[in-house]
């Protein structure tokens, strides 16, 4: 375990010194700009639908996917954050119930 751990370290390092010794005349351009500002979203979503409707191997439906889309609805209604957590939560619960 101990060597995973440490190459997991030492490439989070270089991945972090790369980005420091990307020039800065390139990172001014346009396009990159616009990438750095939507990589973070691509990635959260990425994440998100994994952990929603990943289990382990294979892809599902069940009790989370019914909370997420609950969530979404009541972010599209914007409501404040603990209720959106809460309906998801509470929806989640019901449905692993029934």
């Amino acid at each position: 375990m101990w060597p995973a751990v440490l190459i997991g370290s030492i490439s989070c390092y270089l991945l972090k010194l790369a980005g420091l010794l990307i020039p800065e005349r390139l990172l001014e351009k346009p396009m990159i700009q616009r990438l750095a500002a939507l990589a973070p979203i691509a990635l959260l979503a990425a994440l998100t639908a994994m952990q929603t409707f990943g289990s382990g191997r294979h892809l599902g439906l069940d009790a989370r996917a019914g909370g997420l889309c609950v969530a979404a609805l009541l972010i599209v209604l914007r409501a404040p954050f603990l209720l959106v957590v809460g309906g998801a939560v509470l929806t989640a619960a019901l449905i692993r119930l029934a």
